[in-house]
């Protein structure tokens, strides 16, 4: 599997980022735009903290094994390739008998400078983050100075480290994945309102 290596930054405000990876020059490649997901789960891929996940990204469709060995900055192994339609690969996994996890919203932004990756995300319920994806941790550590980001603040991990930091009574087994649908302008679920 490919290790992936990147970290977030929380409550950012994505004006000031903007700006500061203009500033830099960066190139904006994508801009924002609603990408929609539904994961999919089972009880071998819960045990190494794995799951499937088919992304609509606006311009291209991903079917993608993603597992979560820890929460270091190069912690998340993943495999991934581009499948031609959303609903027929959502379909594929549901005929497969592979259990269908959670309809999931989000915005993304898309950022290139060399050969790092910044990502202005937007999640239901969550302040805006960035994530900061490259080749090496070298490369992270200085695109993250350039920004005026303190690698003291990076966060590692899938999208529950914004959730968990944002609201803190969530609990491990307290996921996104565990709801059936994520969406903007829905309602704040029960579980994560204290």
């Amino acid at each position: 599997m490919n290790t992936e290596i990147e970290v977030k930054f929380l409550d950012v405000n994505h004006d000031d980022i903007r700006k500061k990876l203009e500033s830099i020059g960066a190139v904006c490649e994508k801009p924002m735009r609603l990408m929609r997901r539904v994961t999919f789960d089972s009880a071998e891929m819960k045990a190494r903290n794995g799951w499937i996940r088919v992304r609509d990204e606006g311009d291209k469709v991903t079917l993608t094994y993603k597992q979560t060995d820890s929460y270091n900055i190069d912690g998340t192994k993943e495999l991934e390739t581009t499948v031609g339609d959303f609903d027929i690969a959502v379909g594929i996994l549901e005929q497969g008998g592979i259990a269908k996890g959670s309809f999931q919203e989000s915005k993304r932004e898309s950022w290139r400078l060399g050969n790092v990756q910044i990502e202005l995300d937007e999640w239901p319920w969550l302040k805006p983050y960035i994530e900061i994806e490259a080749p090496t941790e070298a490369e992270i550590y200085e695109t993250a100075e350039k920004l005026g980001l303190d690698m003291k603040h990076a966060m590692s991990g899938d999208v529950m480290v914004a959730y968990r930091a944002e609201y803190p009574h969530l609990g491990v087994h307290d996921t996104v994945g565990n709801l059936a649908e994520v969406k903007f302008g829905a309602p704040l679920p029960e579980a994560f309102q204290s």
